[in-house]
């Protein structure tokens, strides 16, 4: 094979691949004559060093120390205090003692102003009474404030008393400057080692590990405990994520890291500079994914996107007059694929703000507007009790699977409901569909066809007015322990006809985040 054949790959991986091949079994000579034909974007996009890129941004990047007075017979705080929510990823081994004793953890952090404010993750400082900061280019330490931290995403921002320091910016707010396969560059104090830089790709873009408002980077470079709140840099010098934890069965490195996308991490630090604390846009309402199987039973539907309404409390989307059944299509001019997806817009957008919002209801797409409210302050509220009902033991009633029954003060005893409105499920047949949709006894259908039932008439009511309108399924808002979720049941079940496999599990939807 000749150099003009390499070249003439349609593709540039293609070329690389073929190239390296190639040169394997040549001679010396050969294979640098074949080097040279390599294409120069390949040449520039694969660096022979990081040497230029450390020196450059080194001097941003901050060991972290923390002290925390701990009781006795209590292990260190390590990396993670205890309670982290990501404990699981950076646990230190315990160590016995008698008595109060002080404890040390480490991590890492980086300068974003030259006036000493520093970024770092949450559970790094997190219980701390003494907060040091180490940089790079001196022996100097300094002492920290707290300025502000975001459990939800695990960012924290510090402050020391300084100025002319050297500091790094972030990169694109829109969290693109970095795609999969590129090369990104990590620094940090690993296991306490001092400063230290590992190299590796960014391994896939918009991972979820356990917050509301998660958008992670995973990349394949070295990071351990201690990495934690260390900065990721791409090869333009610009943070593109914040190092926060690993997935590992040994505790140490095995090239799964997680960096929080600097997209969500740039919002949040201008929050807690701005105001000490986030303030993040709420809607107010509770809401689920649009599956697959529920698209023949919602009307007007064509796919399975968008965030279906399950409750809407009082609240920004009920003064807007948001319904439940309501499926969200757009929200401030940005198309909403899922739920995650509008929890993310919604959280990034200003509190007070005036929004369009686009939903489906009842097949026509309508326009609300909505002010919004801040998410803060309406977790902070507590619902109110809802008093039980007086009515007595109706008779129960078997319906696709589910034995039925209108509330009770007996059913509203023994199963902990809070509502009186609705049909209680007290019977599941195991091998039907609703059971494997994970329907429970002590669920409560509160509507069918996006109409409210009462009655166990109401649900025969909305199955034939579906079967006359050539439906397949019917869509349930069936609510457990106050926490509302829509299912879509097939209605051909009771003549024997249900399909296997023609919906997916809703037992595992994700529901109701008061958004």
């Amino acid at each position: 094979m000749t150099a003009q054949a390499i070249a003439a790959a349609s593709a540039p991986e293609t070329q690389v691949r073929r190239l390296r091949a190639v040169v394997t079994g040549l001679s010396l000579g050969a294979a640098v004559a074949l080097t040279q034909a390599l294409p120069a974007y390949a040449q520039e996009e694969r660096p022979m060093s990081f040497s230029e890129l450390a020196e450059q941004v080194s001097p941003s990047v901050v060991n972290i120390t923390t002290s925390t007075m701990v009781a006795g017979g209590a292990g260190p705080q390590g990396i993670v205090p205890e309670g982290s929510p990501f404990e699981d990823f950076f646990r230190n081994l315990p160590e016995g003692g008698d008595g109060p004793r002080r404890s040390s953890a480490l991590g890492s952090g980086f300068v974003i102003s030259p006036d000493g404010y520093i970024v770092t993750n949450n559970h790094v400082i997190e219980g701390a009474d003494e907060i040091l900061i180490e940089f790079f280019d001196s022996d100097r330490e300094l002492e920290a404030e707290i300025v502000g931290t975001d459990p939800n995403t695990d960012i924290a921002l510090l402050k020391v008393d300084a100025t002319d320091l050297p500091y790094v910016s972030f990169g694109d707010s829109n969290g693109d400057t970095a795609e999969v396969g590129d090369w990104v560059m990590a620094m940090g104090n690993p296991l306490g080692q001092g400063f230290s830089v590992s190299a590796g790709i960014v391994s896939a873009r918009n991972r979820a590990l356990s917050g509301t408002y998660d958008d992670y980077i995973q990349t394949d470079a070295a990071i351990n405990r201690g990495n934690s709140g260390g900065p990721l840099f791409d090869m333009n010098g610009d943070v593109i994520g914040v190092n926060t934890a690993i997935l590992s069965p040994t505790g140490g490195s095995i090239g799964i890291g997680f960096a929080m996308s600097a997209s969500v991490v740039e919002n949040v630090v201008d929050q807690l500079q701005e105001f000490g604390e986030t303030r993040r846009g709420w809607l107010g309402v509770r809401i689920q994914d649009v599956t697959p199987d529920m698209v023949d039973a919602i009307e007007g539907m064509q796919e399975a996107n968008g965030a279906l309404v399950t409750d809407v409390p009082e609240g920004p989307a009920m003064e807007a007059g948001m319904e439940a059944g309501d499926v969200i299509l757009t929200f401030d001019g940005q198309n909403v694929v899922d739920t995650r997806e509008l929890v993310r817009i919604v959280g990034n957008s200003p509190v007070g703000k005036d929004v369009s919002v686009e939903v489906l209801r009842n097949g026509e797409e309508m326009d609300l507007t909505v002010t919004l409210g801040r998410r803060e302050t309406a977790e902070a509220a507590q619902p109110a009790a809802q008093p039980g009902p007086d009515a007595t033991e109706p008779e129960e009633t078997s319906i696709l699977g589910l034995t039925l029954s209108e509330v009770s003060e007996e059913l509203t005893e023994q199963y902990g409901l809070d509502t009186e409105d609705g049909i209680v499920i007290t019977d599941i047949d195991p091998a039907s569909e609703a059971a494997s949709k994970g329907l429970v006894a002590g669920d409560v259908i509160t509507e069918a066809g996006q109409q409210e039932v009462a009655t166990v008439a109401d649900l025969e009511a909305r199955i034939e007015e579906a079967r006359d309108a050539g439906r397949r399924s019917l869509l349930l808002l069936v609510r457990r322990g106050g926490d509302p979720r829509f299912v879509a049941l097939s209605l051909m079940e009771d003549e024997g006809d249900a399909e296997e496999g023609d919906a997916e599990d809703d037992g595992a939807e994700e529901n109701a985040d008061d958004e």
